[in-house]
């Protein structure tokens, strides 16, 4: 199997790479492209993926290439983790909303709207070099916002499919609590990237989150930042993302007083690289757990294995008669009624070689269906702005997120935004 990364220079790297290696049973990949064009962050994650397979001992080989055509060609699987603008563009998008009394957060409201804004053109740019490239190859987006980039990838005719870690990270917590394996536990996962609750956990086989919520509510509250009683009261995990909604105000009020996280993992960042160039480093530093992106190697592997194997993929990499279930960002195609056929949602989904189709969702409540809605529809003229470009989409786009929706506020943002984004946006400068 050949795998391509395109930004595969991302200090998130080496921890898929560690997953690559630990998991090869499951996932054998016999050649890994890292494609990048900053050369400088290539050479080092090159330079220490490959001491982290030969340390494993891991037979593959790593390629690191600015040349994309190079990168992709005849690649099985190609996978999105691309930050247009740095770091630098993402500390624009955290904090000039911040001005406006509004969240400044790199894929929700304002600053998520400027980052699908720069990302989907390139996105779409790049996916058609894989077209070319790799025709046969799946496309996994892990490249934010999930939902609007997989969206764009699928309404451009690509076999995509969006991931995202979120889903993962409450598996793993819920197997360790139970002391059982993680294929042990399944999540009724529901809602859009970023804006999802777990509203079910079966534990084998067996209906858990009542449990869980009395047992362990009070410090998963602790760690979304969210108060107790709204695990109770919703009778639902929300994910962390959803605190952006429930306590906007304070949210706000916190960012406003304390160093963006974009600088917090710009200065990681520059350590981790360090790291990286130095010869005796031979795996994943303990550092690259403050990056963020907890599970993110067992994610990519676990789904990529489901959509390339001949079958379901057990542990130890035994093959099952059945698809396996991985909760992944795709078509809605009637699963949950209240959206359009074509939005992108979160759900577990059966996924393997031969396609991928959400699980049927029990009704949702109105409070889940009405902020889903909502969002919903500021991600369709979002990526009608990222796509086509215009004052007014941008606009239009603002005055239909929850967070925003004021007139006179929508236009004096989407001026700030679209002033601080200039160059990324060729028809900004017209």
């Amino acid at each position: 199997m050949k795998l391509a990364i395109i930004g595969g220079g991302s200090t998130y790297t080496p921890e898929l790479v560690d997953g690559f290696a630990r998991l090869r049973d499951q996932l054998p990949v016999e050649q890994l492209a890292l494609v990048d064009p900053d050369q400088e962050r290539l050479d080092a994650v090159g330079a220490i993926s490959r001491r982290i397979l030969a340390k494993q001992g891991h037979p593959g080989e790593v390629l690191a290439t600015s040349d994309v055509a190079a990168g992709i060609e005849g690649a099985d699987a190609v996978l999105f983790q691309l930050r247009v603008g740095g770091q630098a563009a993402r500390n624009v998008d955290e904090t000039l909303p911040l001005d406006f009394c509004c969240l400044g957060q790199e894929t929700t409201g304002a600053g998520g709207l400027a980052k699908a804004m720069r990302t989907v053109p390139v996105v779409l740019e790049l996916a058609e070099q894989v077209r070319k490239h790799a025709p046969n190859a799946r496309i996994v987006d892990f490249t934010n916002p999930v939902g609007i980039v997989t969206r764009a990838l699928l309404d451009a005719g690509h076999d995509a499919v969006g991931l995202c870690n979120v889903a993962i990270g409450f598996q793993r917590r819920f197997a360790a609590a139970a002391g059982v394996a993680p294929e042990q536990v399944a999540l009724d996962h529901v809602g859009l990237n970023h804006l999802t609750w777990i509203r079910g956990v079966r534990i084998g086989g067996e209906e858990r989150l009542d449990e869980i919520i009395a047992e362990q509510g009070a410090e998963i509250a602790g760690n979304l930042h969210l108060p107790a009683r709204i695990l109770t009261d919703l009778h639902a995990i929300p994910s962390y993302y959803l605190r952006y909604f429930y306590e906007h105000d304070a949210v706000v009020q916190e960012l406003k007083t304390s160093e963006s996280r974009a600088e917090k993992v710009a200065a990681m960042e520059r350590r981790l690289i360090e790291m990286y160039n130095d010869p005796s480093v031979d795996e994943k530093p303990q550092l690259l757990a403050e990056r963020g992106g907890a599970f993110y190697s067992e994610a990519a592997v676990e789904l990529i294995a489901s959509l390339t194997g001949p079958a379901g993929t057990a542990e130890g990499g035994q093959h099952t008669a059945e698809p396996d279930v991985r909760v992944v960002n795709l078509r809605n195609n009637g699963t949950l009624p209240f959206l359009s056929d074509e939005t992108v949602i979160e759900v577990s989904a059966e996924v393997g070689p031969s396609g991928i189709k959400a699980l049927p969702q029990a009704p949702l409540p109105a409070h889940m269906r009405g902020l889903i809605a909502h969002v919903s529809a500021y991600e369709e003229l979002a990526l009608d702005a990222a796509i086509h470009g215009g004052r007014d989409r941008v606009v239009q786009a603002l005055l239909a997120h929850p967070l925003i929706g004021q007139y006179d506020l929508a236009n004096r943002l989407g001026d700030a935004l679209i002033a601080a984004n200039e160059k990324f946006l060729p028809w900004a400068a017209r």
